[in-house]
């Protein structure tokens, strides 16, 4: 990983959990979690999202219609560790504090659904 790449990780990160505060104190059902090995958030028993650090991108669970909308937009990009899709799962790459925070909480109302 270079400067500049582990510069941009560390932003996407902070970002995140920047987001993540602001949703956990908005809503109690929202807390911090674990999924393979990091953390995560969730809702309940549901995953939400996590930051992939490798990709410096936010990874959200979303409806399957509305990831494969985030992909063909080019917003978004099939999450696939260890080269398994997740079909229900999109990363978002590029640091972006409304898009970010406007995908959380329609992943938060996905999960009301």
């Amino acid at each position: 990983m270079t400067k500049t790449t582990r510069k941009a990780s560390a932003s996407a990160v902070a970002l995140f959990w920047s987001l993540a505060a602001e949703l956990m104190s908005e809503d109690a059902r929202i807390v911090e979690g674990t999924i393979m090995n990091g953390r995560c958030l969730r809702v309940g028993d549901e995953f939400l999202a996590l930051v992939d650090y490798k990709a410096s991108g936010l990874v959200v669970k979303l409806t399957q219609r509305r990831v494969d909308a985030l992909i063909a937009s080019g917003v978004g990009q099939p999450f696939s560790p260890a080269g398994r899709r997740f079909k229900a799962w999109v990363s978002v790459p590029k640091p972006d504090r409304r898009r970010w925070r406007a995908l959380l909480h329609e992943a938060v109302a996905a999960q009301k659904a």
